[in-house]
């Protein structure tokens, strides 16, 4: 038997199937309120289990907050589950609908125009800004009746494999699930449990400043340099040694989003975001097209976000099998991967699915099945990441085409990830069984 399945989660159950409210009779405890947390709570609703979210912030104001006033893109290998849980119509209006990337190099040389399908495999890809595309999977959450706990800051995690629980210390308060989920972001509390020890991040070497505007107050269709952005929404990028600058317009052209990676070696503890500074922004794009400098300089405010590196975990699962790290506390992702947010939804998607098919009774062996599932795929997508920077930043005078391309791979984008779990929990719960349990190896 791969499992021991209870009658609310068979393994005839088919693919995309909702269950019914709290049917598996499994509770889970997520840690984190952010777009991780989130999308875990909602599929695992939809599954039959019971959640409860605990958020450390007294209250989430994601409009004004300089931490996520940006732009967020969820790919079309998860824009998939935004279509099933019926929100597309409420996201495609507060999103950007580029139809191609264009692709210059510093000097603004076009170097390519790659197409971007409105929609492909079946499914559409979402990039809008992270506060207003938040606060519609929060309203869906509440509305699926998940409890958001604010004011609930998480300062340990404990497990107890002969008891079958796991849980979390709030305020001295002890509380318990069959399985809890570490979705703490970068500073993850949850990490400490998982290896034993306190993983100390890496400086990158990079930094970036980012924005988000309103077109027509910034006067972006007034500056001749600029009104190309008043138009329909297009990508645009610019690349150059050790950076590069992606600006795009969305909500037909009412709308402006930049994103500018450079060299910062400050020493910081950990990727966090700060305000910057305009004439620090300017002094970046000094001798570039002059194209980036006045998109830059009508940005009424920036976030200055410094990047670390975490070398890859071993395991992202406590060692009895009832905690379980997903999204940035498990696997920080570069932006130039444009799948950090999306690979974050697939883990949630996917736990969800193997502990419905698993049941109760076989929590752990549900979630160390989810690992064997996402550890490999997760880690390409990290490395797909690096070396599209890399390629940016070290491109030659004769790299132009689709040696300069953003990758958008079949292997990564034409991926349902509910569909695959449901397709290789079995053999792999039997495989675990059958030769027991061993940490997946790093590419």
């Amino acid at each position: 038997m791969a499992s021991q399945a209870n009658e609310s989660s068979p393994q005839h159950i088919g693919f995309g199937q909702v269950a019914p409210p709290s049917s598996s009779g499994i509770n889970i405890i997520v840690v984190g309120c952010g777009f991780a947390g989130l999308a875990c709570a909602i599929e695992s609703t939809r599954k039959g289990h019971s959640v409860i979210i605990l958020e450390k912030h007294k209250r989430v104001e994601p409009i004004g907050d300089v931490r996520i006033s940006m732009v967020v893109t969820f790919n079309i290998n998860v824009g998939r589950f935004f279509m099933r849980w019926g929100l597309h119509e409420k996201l495609w209006p507060l999103c950007g609908h580029a139809s191609e990337f264009k692709i210059h190099n510093y000097a603004g040389e076009v170097l390519q125009v790659q197409p971007f399908p409105q929609a492909l495999y079946g499914s559409h890809a979402y990039n809008g800004h992270r506060g207003e595309i938040y606060e519609i999977l929060v309203d869906y959450a509440k509305s699926l009746g998940i409890e958001i706990r604010h004011d609930h800051p998480v300062s340990d995690y404990w497990e107890d494999e002969h008891a079958g629980k796991a849980g979390v210390i709030v305020r001295g308060a002890r509380l318990e699930a069959d399985v809890v989920v570490g979705a703490d972001g970068l500073r993850s509390v949850a990490r400490k449990l998982v290896l034993g020890f306190d993983d100390k991040p890496k400086p990158s070497g990079y930094a970036i400043y980012r924005t988000w505007f309103n077109a027509q107050a910034a006067g972006i269709d007034k500056d001749p340099l600029t009104a190309f952005l008043a138009g329909d929404d297009v990508l645009y990028g610019w690349i150059g040694q050790d950076m590069h600058f992606l600006a795009s317009n969305c909500q037909q052209g009412t709308k402006v989003s930049c994103v500018l990676t450079h060299k910062d070696d400050a020493n910081i503890d950990e990727s966090w975001s700060f305000p910057g500074k305009t004439e620090d922004v300017l002094k970046v794009v000094e001798g570039w097209d002059p194209r980036c400098s006045a998109i830059l300089s009508k940005a009424p405010a920036f976030v200055d976000w410094k990047i670390v590196y975490r070398d890859p975990l071993p395991t992202w699962i406590s060692k009895g099998g009832r905690l379980a790290l997903i999204g940035d506390a498990a696997h920080p992702f570069l932006p130039t991967s444009v799948q950090g947010a999306s690979q974050a939804v697939e883990d949630g998607v996917t736990l969800a699915v193997v502990l419905q098919l698993a049941g109760k009774m076989s929590v752990p062996l549900a979630v160390r099945a989810w690992e064997k599932i996402r550890y490999q795929r997760v880690r390409y997508a990290q490395l797909l990441g690096e070396s599209t920077r890399d390629k940016w930043h070290r491109a030659t005078p004769a790299d132009r085409g689709g040696a300069v391309d953003l990758p958008r791979p079949e292997w990564l984008l034409d991926f349902d990830a509910e569909q695959h779990a449901y397709a290789e929990y079995g053999a792999i719960a039997e495989g675990l069984q059958r030769e027991g349990y061993h940490l997946p190896s790093l590419p």
